[in-house]
């Protein structure tokens, strides 16, 4: 107001000034109760305007007066206001660092200045008693929240949590269930409902929540599809023992979903082709395997390959494997499985050039185990029993440790699926649990003959009364064994001495009688 009165006064300073310059000053003249003024125009405008700017002056002095105390109460409540915000922002801060005592007592400060944010204060103080370890009390702060419908959805998650903490699994299940039914999009109440499905095995209930997420847009389709992948395959696994048609039929039915939804979920695709050979279809089981292994090779994979055929000949079985591992060269599961193939065709050669196309990388027991058969199959047993001494104490693989002692692939617990169903709908990648809880798997090392094939012409010879030689494995034949000082000549130029022809010699690998 008082800046628009000096720019109307500034203005119209300049047109009196503007009048005046001209020479035309013109005349004014007041009469008033016998008084008489008289001055010229340009005088009397700026009198005008001078009273008018006094006028208003005045006029906003009087309104400032006159409006001082509600401008010192909306300055108390500015206050009040600033001093109840830095109250929740520091007890929602101390509640993050785990003070509950300072979080309560900053709640109950916010409750006494933030009345403007009565919801913020509540949320405050339930928190706050949970970080303080007062479950009663937290219960109560989210007991109250219910009573407002903006407020309804955090207090039934507060209970739960609350629920969960104090080990009411039931209870927390029934808050995280109205939750549900409450918000379309409530995604830890569809988590917490997925994971009570998951923990009690309940496949199919868990697959009606894993649709109703993606229907609701809770997950993105990829991750629905992962979770419905791995949940038919643990489905398939819960029925593949049964004896009855129809529940075999079932489990085929639900493997082969597993692998059309995911062909490069390992676990799906190996229980598909498992039932559809035992079902007389091997030849779309084949199928199927070869489309995994295209996309993602496992181990398991041309395991279940190999056995999709029992009436074919070692040749023939080799050329079968080595066409799936050209399916994807590049693979190192393909690489490895060339040298499987040739060792299974009788080639040791092959074998032997196969093993030179390998990857350089850390040694795994596995890798171990296949260099060794392939040195005993080239004639190199002293090679191959380095190597399973090397692989003994090389760390196991984990794809491999997905094959039990005999054989089986994925041979999972309940719990098992359970974690492998989140893992998989999340990251897209396989979780080992026998390899996590050091199992035993399927053996990754040959069993070899474990006395060198170079003491046979020893014991040939003491057996035929030949010249004897302390033999290379048993330090401690002969006086001395090994440590025995040799003879002037080196112990290649005087006569061996003769021993019983009769007794009978012993490996070292063999038993040792008793004392």
């Amino acid at each position: 107001m008082i800046r628009a009165a000096l720019v109307l006064f500034v203005v119209a300073a300049i047109a009196v000034a503007v009048v005046a310059l001209t020479g035309e000053p013109g005349a004014a003249r007041l009469d008033w109760m016998g008084w008489r003024v008289e001055m010229t125009a340009a005088a009397a405008a700026l009198l005008t305007l001078f009273a008018a700017l006094a006028a208003t002056v005045l006029w906003r002095g009087l309104l400032w007066v006159v409006e001082a105390p509600k401008r010192a109460a909306r300055a108390r409540a500015e206050a009040k206001r600033k001093q109840g915000a830095e109250a929740l922002s520091r007890g929602f801060l101390a509640v993050a660092a785990g003070d509950g005592s300072e979080a309560r007592r900053l709640a109950a400060k916010a409750a006494e200045l933030a009345e403007e944010t009565p919801a913020l204060v509540r949320v405050l103080a339930a928190q706050a008693a949970e970080a303080a370890g007062d479950h009663v009390a937290a219960r109560q702060a989210y007991n109250a929240m219910l009573g407002f419908p903006e407020m309804r959805l955090a207090g039934l998650r507060g209970l739960m949590q609350t629920a969960l903490a104090e080990g009411d699994k039931a209870l927390a299940l029934r808050h995280a269930e109205t939750a549900y039914g409450l918000a379309r999009t409530a995604r830890w109440a569809w988590r917490a409902l997925l994971e009570a499905r998951l923990e009690a095995g309940d496949w199919k209930a868990a697959l009606a929540l894993v649709q109703g997420a993606l229907e609701r847009k809770i997950v993105p389709p990829l991750v629905a599809e992962r979770a419905r992948a791995a949940l038919l395959a643990a489905s398939a696994a819960d029925l593949e023992d049964s004896d009855d048609p129809k529940v075999l039929a079932q489990a085929l039915d639900f493997a082969a979903q597993a692998a059309k939804l995911k062909p490069d979920f390992a676990p799906g695709v190996v229980m598909a082709a498992r039932l559809l050979a035992a079902d007389g279809k091997a030849a779309k089981a084949g199928a199927l395997v070869e489309a995994a292994w295209k996309l993602a090779p496992h181990p398991a994979l041309w395991l279940a390959y190999r056995d999709l055929k029992t009436d074919e000949t070692p040749k023939a079985r080799a050329a079968r494997l080595a066409g799936l591992a050209n399916l994807k060269p590049e693979a190192r599961e393909s690489r490895l499985l060339k040298v499987e193939s040739a060792l299974i065709g009788g080639d040791p050669v092959a074998a032997r050039a196969a093993v030179r196309l390998l990857p350089e990388e850390a040694l795994t027991a596995r890798v171990a185990g296949l260099m060794s058969r392939v040195a005993y199959a080239n004639a190199e047993p002293d090679e191959a029993r380095a190597w399973i001494a090397r692989g003994a104490a090389a760390p196991q693989e984990p794809d491999w440790s997905d094959l039990d002692p005999e054989g089986r692939a994925f041979a999972y617990a309940r719990e098992d699926w359970a974690r492998l169903t989140v893992s998989y709908a999340e990251t897209g990648e396989l979780i080992h649990p026998r390899f996590e809880r050091r199992e035993r798997a399927m053996s990754e090392l040959p069993e070899l003959p474990s006395a060198y094939a170079e003491s046979t012409p020893f014991v040939r010879a003491a057996e035929t009364g030949g010249a004897l030689m302390p033999i290379p494995d048993d330090p401690g034949i002969g006086p001395g064994g090994f440590d025995a000082p040799l003879p002037p000549d080196g112990g290649n130029g005087g006569p061996a001495p003769r021993r019983n022809t009769s007794a009978r010699r012993r490996l070292a690998s063999g038993p040792r009688a008793a004392k």
